[in-house]
């Protein structure tokens, strides 16, 4: 029951999120609220709560591709106006070192969870670097 609970307030945080008509802001609370659940998902792992571990993860890797998806929704070029998409790649570079982390604390049975997750995140932050650092013609 409480486990449901809490995967029901996960759920309702991201919708709430999604509901923020000020993109940069969402963007900003998006990655709040991935760094939240992987810091759940470490605290549930600890204390043998497979099922929370995939949830906090999913949603870590949902918040992330929102935060972008916000970001891009903006209409800034990266380069142009950097600020908010840098703030995003930073976040998301120290992410992942968290996830791959918690990834290898994990039983090799149990890395799966988190590995797919990283390689979603790191294809948010591979786009957002290269939204930067690249000159569109």
């Amino acid at each position: 029951m409480v486990l449901l609970l809490a995967v029901c307030a996960a759920a309702g945080d991201l919708e709430s999120i999604r509901s923020d008509s000020n993109l940069e802001r969402r963007s900003d609370r998006a990655i709040a609220n991935a760094n939240r659940a992987i810091s759940d998902a470490r605290d549930a792992y600890g204390a043998g709560q497979m099922d929370r571990v995939k949830s906090e993860i999913q949603e870590a890797a949902e918040s992330v591709e929102l935060s972008y998806e916000s970001l891009k929704q903006t209409g800034k070029n990266p380069r142009q106006t950097p600020k908010h998409f840098k703030r995003a790649e930073l976040s998301v570079r120290e992410m992942l070192r968290r996830l791959k982390t918690l990834e290898t604390d994990f039983d090799v049975d149990d890395r799966a969870i988190v590995s797919t997750a990283v390689a979603r995140i790191q294809k948010v932050h591979d786009e957002l670097l290269d939204g930067i650092m690249t000159k569109k013609k």
